[in-house]
């Protein structure tokens, strides 16, 4: 008599389910998106800087400053909200310009994000100072022991110390510039001619927060310095964010 033998079925662990597959943002597409953030900072950098800054804060002049922002006190809140959202539109450029580039140097795409990040975080702290100014000038109760005079040197002092801030990070801003015209420079994506024009525009960054720091009469050269930073910013800059929205992230074309 035989004894029937049972086979025992091998039992396995369920292989985990997989999702469809990631699919990673395209270089073209971030692009664009940093093509668009180009274009707002332009835009909300010209208002907030040559509208707002320039135009209602008088250097030297505690009280004409005082004066302006209580007459305009609406343009002075547009502009902190507008470099407000030049804070969180950099972050995104920053994201958005490590992933155009990043097959063209991996590394070298990171840290030049983190220097554009470092300077934004800059730009994050200054805005506290033109805040601080807001409320040193906006008539608060707890404000009334103390002698207007001060009061609107104070705030010309916060706003003085938001531009210190900002200068030291357009230092980090320029150190970004010349690590980006070095990562157009060696990738394939965009003429070579940009990359320098970078490289020239951040190098002027860098030389302008230094004489900033080591001229005691910074204010005799002035005139020269802001040309030398503004004129290779723009055209760099400009053709920079248009290659962005029109070509950025393309595949790479044959160059000598």
């Amino acid at each position: 008599m035989t004894t029937p033998t049972t086979t025992a079925t091998p039992t396995s662990s369920a292989a985990p389910r997989s999702g469809p597959p990631r699919q990673d943002m395209s270089p073209r597409s971030a692009a664009r998106i940093a093509g668009i953030g180009y274009v707002l900072l332009f835009a909300l950098g010209i208002f907030a800087n040559f509208f707002v800054v320039e135009g209602l804060i008088v250097t030297d002049d505690p009280q004409a400053s005082a004066a302006n922002i209580a007459e305009s006190e609406g343009l002075f809140r547009l502009g902190m909200v507008s470099f407000l959202i030049v804070f969180i539109v950099d972050v995104i450029v920053a994201w958005a310009l490590y992933i155009v580039f990043r097959d063209a140097d991996r590394d070298l795409s990171r840290l030049t994000a983190w220097f554009r990040l470092l300077y934004t975080v800059f730009l994050g702290v200054a805005l506290i100072f033109f805040f601080q100014a807001l409320q040193l000038l906006g008539g608060a109760e707890f404000l009334d022991a103390i002698d207007p005079g001060l009061l609107q040197a104070d705030a010309l002092v916060a706003l003085d110390t938001f531009n210190s801030t900002w200068l030291i990070g357009l230092a980090a801003f320029g150190i970004h510039l010349i690590l980006l015209g070095a990562l157009v420079i060696r990738s394939r994506y965009a003429p070579r001619v940009l990359g320098y024009l970078l490289l020239a525009a951040g190098t002027a960054y860098v030389i302008d927060t230094v004489a900033h720091t080591l001229l005691g009469n910074y204010a005799d050269y002035e005139t020269l310095l802001v040309t030398m930073v503004a004129v290779p910013s723009v055209l760099a800059e400009g053709w920079f964010g248009l290659w962005l929205l029109l070509r950025g992230g393309s595949q790479p074309h044959h160059r000598p």
